[in-house]
């Protein structure tokens, strides 16, 4: 979710300054997903230059709220329609790091895969006990964004068990000469080896 659209949605309540923003997207994802006030601000004063909120005039205790437009309504329609594209999210950094795990001299790739798992499966436990420290009905965003994290979590301890199972089964490639070196020295090399 970007923190743009999510700002977008929350002013299409009503006005709000920034703080209130904060709470209220904290709130709406459960502090799933904590924001720091600078991001806030940040985000409004793009959003402000590209004509989708609009600030309003200081209240008495100095906050600027802020309103959508016409031109934010309509951005954050066509955000509600279109679906999110895998490519659209950010790089998935575990399977980047067991990539690199597996191509690292000295890395102990099973040892990465179990301490992550454990992890993974801390975090399952602590969702769970969050998601049924309350069942009234207007936690449910806040419930749904928990069920996603707890899918998420499942499915990459599935991952990490095939890891596992695919690591078992790999026979490392015997190694190959240094770089540079042209193909008929490794192969006289192999040859010198096996007599």
């Amino acid at each position: 979710m970007s923190i743009r659209h999510g700002l977008l949605a929350l002013l299409e309540r009503g006005q709000m300054y920034g703080y209130q923003l904060r709470a209220a997207f904290e709130e709406s994802t459960g502090s799933t997903w904590p924001l720091n006030i600078g991001q806030v601000y940040t985000t409004l004063n793009r959003l402000e230059r590209d004509g989708l909120v609009r600030s309003l005039p200081e209240h008495e205790g100095g906050q600027r709220p802020y309103e959508i437009t016409d031109a934010g309504r309509a951005d954050l329609a066509l955000w509600f329609v279109t679906p999110i594209s895998r490519n659209d999210r950010p790089r998935d950094e575990l399977s980047i790091k067991l990539a690199l795990a597996l191509t690292t001299p000295g890395v102990d790739v099973r040892a990465v895969v179990q301490t992550q798992r454990g992890a993974t499966m801390r975090t399952l436990q602590e969702l769970t006990r969050l998601k049924y420290t309350s069942d009234r009905p207007e936690d449910l965003p806040w419930r749904l964004v928990l069920d996603a994290m707890m899918f998420q979590a499942e499915a990459e301890i599935r991952w990490l068990d095939h890891c596992e199972t695919s690591l078992v089964r790999h026979r490392p490639a015997a190694p190959t000469a240094r770089s540079g070196s042209p193909p008929e020295v490794v192969e006289r090399a192999d040859q010198e080896a096996h007599r």
